[in-house]
């Protein structure tokens, strides 16, 4: 039984009107403003959902939002791996794809130290653990997926995801004041840094004209969205067939207990199909302009439809203790990440990035490296970030599952 709202649950059009609207001027506002850009869109999305459904001016529950979770995250996905070809990930990134590893670490450490310290605080901490993992390797793009593969309340999702941005923000911060503090520059080498300061280069025109508009073609919008639902509609078949032939319960063994819930889920082989196509078919979709950017807009209206189902005073009540598991999360990513950085003499611009990358994203990671002027490290985070997307899915799925088990 739904609560009374402006807008009915039928009214299919009016809600998807909102979702993709509010998704739209969340990201405008981001774009356009600093103190947004600091809130970030994701937060303005989830809560301006979050404010009217509280204000019962959108249904807390509707079939639109189901279509959302069942139809727009699992498109997202393979739109935000295009780009992913592993070969190319390589060659062009070694490097920096070591000390992203090497920074992951500390993200699965901090996990599980959270966990064990905070499971018997926070209630549904082992699927939060899974999904935090995922997004802490990879990022929002992680966070929905595991989100939905281990069927989180929306509003343990909102109050984490409120959690998980307070925690970004800071910490995106405290990453921007180290390149000029001189105990860290007196430590790690810091190449990018000296050429920047040398040549006297300003950031902001750089950043401007490195994030001019791109040209995209109907083709490229067409081959981005057409290849999109091949690749979702073909590993969720193969998993839903994995899934009915390889035996799972209590009764079976182990072995195949653990290969139909890696086989049989539907993110875990969208992933997998997506990189195998991506790496064999690298060229076709190395023409392809444009999908980054469109399963970011489809992510901003998760965010926007996890805003809905929250209940303030929950969130009001979940979100200090989450902060606290996150913050643990953090501050072993960036132990690990500086400790291991120092042991394989990594520069501190890489370091740095590789943690942003782990924590933030793709995204994050490559508009640090702009603002700071480190031009030539801005390819190589890109592409190393992508691959979080990728790794995040699995070893947060691992994690979830391991966490389920106490």
């Amino acid at each position: 039984m739904y609560l009374f709202s402006l807008i009915q649950t039928d009214d299919t059009w009016l809600l998807w009107a909102f979702l993709a609207g509010w998704a739209a001027v969340s990201i405008y506002l981001e774009q356009k403003y600093s103190w947004a850009s600091k809130l970030s869109g994701a937060i303005i999305a989830l809560v301006g959902a979050m404010l009217l459904a509280n204000l019962n001016i959108i249904p807390t529950a509707a079939p639109v939002y189901d279509a959302v979770w069942s139809y727009v995250v699992p498109l997202a996905l393979p739109l935000l791996l295009f780009q992913s070809n592993i070969l190319k990930i390589w060659n062009e990134s070694g490097r920096l794809l070591i000390m992203f590893l090497l920074s992951s670490i500390g993200t699965v450490f901090g996990a599980i130290v959270g966990f064990f310290l905070l499971k018997d605080i926070i209630p549904g901490l082992d699927k939060i653990g899974g999904m935090m993992t995922g997004s802490y390797i990879g990022g929002s793009v992680n966070l929905a997926a595991l989100s939905a593969r281990f069927e989180t309340p929306g509003e343990v999702v909102s109050s984490t995801v409120v959690a998980d941005n307070m925690m970004m923000a800071l910490y995106f911060l405290a990453l921007m004041a180290i390149p000029a503090m001189r105990f860290f520059r007196s430590k790690f080498g810091t190449p990018h840094i000296n050429e920047v300061e040398q040549n006297g280069e300003g950031n902001e025109n750089q950043a401007a004209a490195y994030w001019k508009g791109k040209e995209i073609s109907l083709k490229d919008i067409a081959f981005s969205i057409g290849t999109a639902f091949v690749l979702v509609a073909v590993s969720f078949k193969l998993a839903e067939l994995f899934s009915a032939i390889i035996p799972s319960g209590s009764d079976v063994n182990f072995i195949f207990h653990i290969l139909n819930a890696a086989l049989g889920d539907n993110y875990l082989m969208l992933t997998t199909i997506t990189l195998i196509s991506v790496t064999v078919f690298s060229r076709y979709f190395e023409r392809i302009k444009g999908a980054q950017e469109i399963g970011t807009y489809l992510i901003y209206i998760f965010f926007v439809v996890i805003g809905v189902p929250a209940s303030l005073p929950i969130i009001l009540q979940n979100a200090p203790l989450l902060l606290v598991f996150v913050l643990i999360m953090v501050g072993m990513n960036m132990i690990a990440s500086f400790v291991f950085g120092k042991i394989f003499k990594f520069n501190l611009e890489e370091i740095i990035l590789a943690s942003n990358a782990n924590i933030g994203g793709p995204t994050t990671a490559a508009a640090m490296a702009i603002s700071k002027g480190w031009n030539r490290l801005v390819a190589p985070i890109l592409i190393v970030g992508t691959l979080g997307y990728i790794i995040g899915n699995y070893a947060g799925t691992v994690i979830g599952y391991w966490f389920s088990t106490f």
